[in-house]
Formats: C-alpha cells, sequence, structure tokens
C-alpha cells in the first residue's frame, strides 16, 4: 500500500472534492439529455484524481491551462458548483456569464487560464504564464493537463523543447486516459509509456497511477517544488480511464470487452475510501453521509441554476475587448 501523503484533513477534503466532481458529471449528462445544457460535453468521470491530486501542489498565484474536459480540473482549483453549473446551462451568473459553456470554463481569479476546444492550444498559453513568472520572478509555476492525443501534434514538441532550454517553471500533465477521441492509443502512438518522450528535451518524465490521489499529489508536490526552485519543466503522465465516451453521444463501442470493468474496479473514490477505513479515518457510514451530501448539494445547486436568468441579448457586445 501506498505510504500516507495526504494527512487525514486533507484526505478527506479531497475524497469529498471528488465525490463532488463525480456526482455533478453524472448529472451533467442527464441534464443534457434532458435539454437543459446545449452544445457537447466531454466527462472525465473516472480522472477525478487527476485534477484533485495536482491541485494539491498548488497555491494561489499559480496558473493552469486545460482541455475541453476540464470539469474537474475547474472544481479542484476551488471553482464553486454554482458558478459552474450556471455556466453549463449558459446563465448570466456562470463562470463566463454564460458565453463560454462545457469546453472554456475560465476563471483567472483560481488561475484558470481557461479550458480550450482545440486539442494542445492550452499548451503554448501555459508556457507564456510561466515565462511571465519566471521574468517577474514570482515564484509561482503553471501547469497545462492535455491528453495522449495531443502529445502527438506539433506544438507539444515545441512547448517541450522551449521550456527545456528556458527552464521554464511548467509541469506538462499528460492525463493518458488510452484513447484519442475514439482511437486508442496504441495504434496512433509508437511508444509504451509517454512520459519517454521528455527524455528528448532533457527534463524528467514521470509515469504516475492517476488513479491514485495521493501518488498524483506527490508527483505533483515534486515536480512543482523543482519548478519553483528554477530547475526547469517536468513531463507526468498520469494513467488513468474516462468510464464514459469521448463526448455525451458517444457509448464507447470500440472498447475491448471487460476493459471498463478491469478500471472500474480501480475507481479513485473507492482507491482513498478503502485506505482511509484501513487508517481508521472513514467507515462506510460516514463514506455514505459524505456521499449522500454531495448529491444534495449537486441537486440543490442544479435548482437554483435553472432558475438563473440568461444573459441580456445587449451582452453580446460585452467582454469582447479587454478594459483596463
Amino acid at each position: 500500500m501506498t505510504a500516507q501523503v495526504l494527512d487525514a484533513t486533507t484526505r478527506q477534503t479531497a475524497l469529498r472534492q471528488m465525490l463532488e466532481i463525480r456526482i455533478t458529471e453524472e448529472h451533467i449528462q442527464e441534464l443534457f439529455l434532458a435539454n437543459l445544457i446545449r452544445g457537447t460535453t466531454h466527462l472525465a468521470i473516472g480522472q477525478e484524481a487527476c485534477a484533485v491530486g495536482v491541485a494539491q501542489a498548488l497555491r494561489p498565484g499559480d496558473s493552469v491551462t486545460c482541455t475541453y474536459r476540464g470539469h474537474h480540473h475547474a472544481l479542484a482549483l476551488g471553482m464553486t458548483l454554482k458558478a459552474l453549473m450556471a455556466e453549463m446551462m449558459g446563465k448570466a451568473s456562470g463562470a463566463c456569464k454564460g458565453k463560454g459553456g462545457s469546453m472554456h470554463m475560465t476563471d483567472a481569479s483560481l488561475g484558470l487560464l481557461g479550458a480550450n476546444a482545440i486539442v494542445g492550444a492550452q499548451i503554448p498559453i501555459a508556457m507564456g504564464a510561466a515565462f511571465t513568472a519566471q521574468i517577474k520572478k514570482t515564484g509561482a509555476v503553471a501547469v497545462t493537463f492535455f491528453g495522449d492525443g495531443a502529445t502527438n501534434i506539433g506544438v507539444f514538441h515545441e512547448s517541450l523543447n522551449m521550456a527545456s532550454i528556458w527552464k521554464l517553471p511548467v509541469i506538462f500533465v499528460c492525463e493518458n486516459n488510452l484513447y484519442g477521441e475514439y482511437s486508442p492509443w496504441h495504434k496512433t502512438t509508437p511508444i509504451e509509456d509517454l512520459a519517454r518522450r521528455a527524455d528528448s528535451y532533457a527534463m524528467p518524465g514521470i509515469i504516475v497511477d492517476g488513479q491514485d490521489i495521493e501518488t498524483v499529489a506527490e508527483a505533483a508536490r515534486e515536480a512543482v517544488t523543482r519548478a519553483r526552485a528554477g530547475e526547469g519543466p517536468t513531463l507526468l503522465e498520469l494513467k488513468t480511464y474516462r468510464y464514459r465516451g469521448h463526448s455525451r453521444t458517444d457509448t464507447g463501442p470500440y472498447r475491448p470487452k471487460g476493459e471498463l470493468e478491469r478500471w472500474m474496479q480501480r475507481d479513485p473514490l473507492i482507491i482513498l475510501k478503502e485506505r482511509m477505513i484501513v487508517d481508521n479515518q472513514l467507515d462506510d457510514v460516514e463514506y455514505q453521509e459524505m456521499q449522500q451530501a454531495a448529491e444534495q448539494l449537486v441537486y440543490e445547486v442544479i435548482e437554483w441554476a435553472k432558475a438563473e436568468p440568461f444573459p441580456e441579448i445587449a451582452s453580446l457586445y460585452e467582454d469582447v475587448y479587454y478594459e483596463g
């Protein structure tokens, strides 16, 4: 068993966060089916430990960019459920005033510089944030989350090369959920471990169990410490799995038989829950109470968001240009 990395209180908070993320995303799918959320969405059910674990290593002033599969990142960084759910429904009280939706969750006050709909687009944005921190000597770091598919595009390699040369305080976090959209990674990528791509750029490439939040937190903490000390970037490959398809209409018929069931046996919530029970920090009754509280919270937020107003038509002309 992994040695305890997070203290009992932090474990409680992390488990509650992961529960809230899981339940929120399950309800998001239902809201789409009810036509209360428009457009499309990409769920990260099964990947909760990646976001919450990395967030444990960050502090105010740090920056994060992520993919369009970014609800878990936003909530892990501290976005409120109300801000997220209202944004999902396109309401004026949402994180982006109803203009961003599922694929563009952003809150600069939390350091979340944006989810991006274009594969890999978030990587150079994090480079800019890291370069700013380096020039201003703020001690901040930048983290960029991306999927396995993004490691095959040019900007990934260009960014790792530049980050290494300039020793930028940036952590590249690959959430390797085994699929780039509907394509299994082994059909598009010639290597077993994506972390090995760091070797070409003279930076550490660390393979991490993305289902174990404490393993993620420890690896992230080491990478962040290294970046803050001016020692440059790190590539973390978090081996994880998404329980749902690529997007809301994908039922995942391309998955090999039994694959999903095998990964669900290593559910990140259950791994932490069972570890806490063994360490006498939780029991089944307390877990059920925590789960019920999260369900009630999400339900109340959904009902609140349903009643919130949509943006006024005139707001189309607002937030187009930056006004200092």
